[in-house]
């Protein structure tokens, strides 16, 4: 019964919402968790369009129980809210009963930040060089690829799944620019910094001809030893792994770099709405976060510096 709603409302979020797959099945797993408080709790023949407001804050406290955390609350709910609000504008019901379903409050906690010295600490650890078989120093492939791959990711700000995305149709060195495919499918132009063009002129000339191209990858800037695109699990083992050989204890992922790009524009001065476009974000309050940082910066500054602080 509730197979053929989840199925339309999936169909609506890849044709009309142009999401992800990845979003997409966020979504679908919300709206199953939905499904799964009702069949625990003896209400597995209520059809979407028989959920009423206490239903919705029943499974939420159901949710609460099992131990998710209050930002998981926030998106099971989000999800759910986003399912009834799609079977509305398909009139498949005549009331929402999600419209007055609270979301707990959540903290919104600062994302750690790397200093541009950690960053150069973390290039440095990259390994270039390497020993074959016989004990003989020989280029690391895999080394200059990951130094280009973390000079584009500083450089641009871009999401881990848009560096696994990224096209070499899509760099243009010529004018030092790449063309980046975002959420939703949303197109946006980043320059692209002196070192990391340097690097993937480097990557392209030198580096990935050696790579065996596996049909469907030709035109994938970064691949795997195997010529396939690199996976963002694998981008996120590097980068824990050159965080570690830096000696750097902070939480570092590939988001890190998104932020500390953001948030290095921000204290220079750079204007919000320009951060906001090279991000790609939709709402200027999501680029609004790196303002508290920038607080938090300045903060830290007076401390150091200011002797009656």
């Amino acid at each position: 019964m509730w197979e053929s709603f989840r199925t339309l409302f999936k169909n609506y979020l890849r044709l009309e919402k142009s999401l992800s797959d990845h979003s997409i099945q966020a979504y679908i797993r919300d709206v199953e968790k939905l499904e799964q408080y009702l069949q625990a709790n003896g209400k597995e023949k209520l059809r979407p369009q028989d959920v009423t407001l206490e239903d919705l804050q029943k499974c939420i406290h159901w949710i609460f129980e099992l131990g998710m955390s209050a930002t998981s609350q926030a998106r099971i709910i989000s999800g759910i809210k986003a399912f009834y609000k799609f079977l509305m504008l398909e009139d498949m019901i005549k009331d929402d009963p999600s419209q007055l379903l609270e979301t707990p409050r959540t903290t919104r906690k600062l994302p750690d930040v790397l200093t541009f010295d950690e960053i150069e600490q973390m290039i440095a650890a990259i390994d270039l060089i390497e020993m074959d078989a016989k004990g003989h120093e020989k280029v690391s492939l895999e080394g200059h690829r990951n130094k280009a791959i973390l000079e584009t990711m500083y450089s641009c700000g871009m999401r881990v799944s848009e560096v696994t995305s990224l096209q070499i149709s899509q760099v243009y060195l010529d004018v030092s620019f790449v063309k980046v495919i975002g959420k939703g499918d949303k197109e946006r132009i980043i320059p692209l910094g002196s070192a990391a063009r340097k690097e993937i002129i480097h990557y392209l000339e030198r580096v990935r001809p050696q790579f065996p191209v596996k049909y469907g990858d030709e035109d994938t800037l970064f691949l795997n030893r195997r010529g396939r695109a690199l996976s963002r699990v694998m981008i996120f083992l590097i980068i824990k792994e050159l965080a570690e050989k830096a000696g750097i204890t902070k939480n570092v992922s590939p988001h890190t770099f998104r932020h500390s790009f953001a948030t290095h524009l921000v204290e220079g001065g750079a204007d919000l709405r320009v951060v906001q476009e090279m991000l790609g974000h939709e709402s200027i309050t999501t680029t609004e976060i790196y303002t508290h940082i920038d607080r938090e910066f300045l903060r830290d500054t007076l401390r150091q510096f200011h002797p009656r602080f």
